[in-house]
């Protein structure tokens, strides 16, 4: 019987003794591929991309090495990919064709810029990102609130670069309200960022910032279009990349509306190399991830992981994922050996099958793999071959990469940068208007040097406080004065002297 990529509302995956399915019902209660290097996530990620394409629902998807590129491309027909295509059953259903796709690049040379304001981002994700420590966070935290409350614009980092300068130059006139803002902290935030900006992430801060939207877009056929974002150059820098996929998770999460239980999702995101956003993540970082976790859920968003190891990923966030796809892994320390056994345990298990032995027998284009069914308990698992790809297995070519970004329905929305006022210039400004009104007020070089500190621009029967001030004029005059007395006093002292004892002195 010839098997279909899509049927009855379910994503074919692959076939073991029967055809595994993953259905577009429980799809938004998350999930989890895992596996060596080398041993086939890449393609099945690709795989449920297409499926969920297919099924009309839009895709979002890192491309760590830019195998992912190739949805956007025709397959081929290759010999190993038909004859898988035969041992899962599918038969002439296995068509190669390209899938909608949007090429997206945080630095804007592999796709359209995505860009956030640096209040979009907030001081939670803006300090993982820094790598601050608690006090200096705090200071972040006041450099906003200040910036709330004054309602100033932070919207890239030369703006918060002034508004963190701002709030340590006026720090004892903040602290009673917001509290200490300690110079060391300002100057190490300032290095901080000053990194940040060396790794090219001032080209992803500003506006037009990114219309969430864009990622949840249908094609004319009805299809879902697929998002890529070209993350090779982004790996570089692990902690940039995982706050910008963090920051769109909290964005979708703030932004849609409850959705409840659909019959598919509104979204699917694939979080590749989830370790990197576990990795020596802060307890406060940790509680946001889980909280995301559990309650975009309601917002019809399914969150996939792919990662090497099932201990990658915490146990509060790994409870929340209920679709799971693990692919082999291998033994060599203790530690991998435990590694196997605990990914063993979060299976249900199948009293045909050794699950801890299949993981390290797994060949490539293996998994072993469990869904949610029924009424949403996880299915037994089973060893399964994955289906073959429609899309191209590897990377698009640069011209056809062009052509697809020059083809985009948003192409020209994110390519010019726009550079509104915000607090860099508004404290700019403040800062020379009241530099101007101090040099109103006297203080010049006439002052200097004739005196009169001021009084002419005193108001009318007003009288002077304090100790009244004086020119280089009038302290010049003063000596003089005192000098030519003191001289005229010794003079006559020595000539009554003189005339005294007769005889010079």
């Amino acid at each position: 019987m010839s098997q279909s990529v899509l049927q009855d509302g379910k994503i074919f995956i692959g076939k073991s003794t029967k055809p595994e399915y993953l259905e577009l019902r429980f799809a938004n209660r998350h999930g989890l591929i895992t596996g060596a290097t080398g041993t086939g996530k890449t393609v099945t990620l690709q795989v449920l991309a297409e499926g969920f394409s297919a099924a009309g629902v839009p895709v979002f998807a890192a491309d760590i090495k830019g195998d992912l590129s190739g949805l956007a491309a025709v397959g081929e027909p290759k010999d190993f990919l038909v004859k898988r295509a035969a041992e899962v059953g599918l038969g002439d259903d296995w068509k190669q064709r390209a899938y909608p796709t949007i090429f997206w690049d945080v630095f804007g040379k592999e796709g359209h810029p995505i860009r956030a304001t640096v209040l979009d981002m907030g001081p939670l994700l803006l300090s993982r990102m820094l790598e601050l420590n608690e006090v200096q966070e705090g200071v972040l935290n006041i450099a906003f609130r200040v910036a709330a409350d004054e309602k100033i614009p932070v919207l890239d980092l030369k703006d918060l670069r002034a508004i963190i300068a701002n709030v340590a130059e006026r720090s004892k006139e903040l602290i009673q309200k917001y509290g200490n803002v300690a110079t060391t902290s300002v100057g190490a935030i300032q290095r901080r960022l000053l990194v940040l900006e060396e790794q090219g992430a001032d080209q992803f801060f500003g506006e037009p910032s990114l219309d969430i939207k864009d990622f949840m877009r249908t094609a004319p056929d009805g299809r879902g279009v697929i998002s890529v974002l070209a993350a090779d150059k982004l790996m570089e820098k692990p902690r940039l990349y995982t706050t910008f996929l963090l920051w769109m998770l909290t964005k979708l999460w703030q932004t849609l509306p409850e959705a409840g239980d659909l019959p598919k999702p509104k979204l699917v995101f694939f979080f590749d190399e989830a370790h990197l956003l576990f990795n020596e993540a802060p307890k406060a970082l940790l509680e946001r991830i889980e909280q995301i976790a559990r309650l975009i859920r309601s917002k019809g968003v399914g969150v996939y992981f792919i990662t090497q190891n099932p201990m990658d990923v915490p146990n509060s966030v790994s409870a929340q994922l209920g679709n799971r796809v693990q692919h082999a892994l291998r033994a060599f320390t203790p530690q991998e050996q435990k590694a196997v056994k605990v990914a063993a345990e979060t299976f249900r298990k199948n009293p045909d099958l050794d699950t801890e032995r299949v993981i390290m027998e797994l060949k490539v284009g293996e998994a072993l793999v469990s869904t949610l069914e029924n009424k949403g308990e996880p299915s037994m698992v089973q060893r399964t071959l994955i289906r073959p790809p429609e899309g191209r297995v590897g990377p698009v070519s640069e011209d056809e990469r062009l052509s697809v970004i020059e083809y985009s329905p948003v192409y020209g929305k994110y390519e010019e940068t726009i550079d509104r006022e915000s607090a860099h210039e508004i404290i700019t400004k403040r800062t020379n208007t009241a530099t101007e009104e101090a040099g109103s007020t006297g203080g010049g070089w006439g002052d200097i040097i004739f005196g009169g500190g001021g009084g002419s621009n005193a108001p009318a029967g007003s009288k002077p406080k304090g100790r009244p001030s004086q020119g280089m004029g009038e302290m010049i005059g003063k000596d003089l004065q005192r000098s030519i007395s003191r001289t005229i006093a010794t003079t006559i002292k020595n000539i009554i002297v003189k005339s005294i004892t007769g005889r010079s002195r």
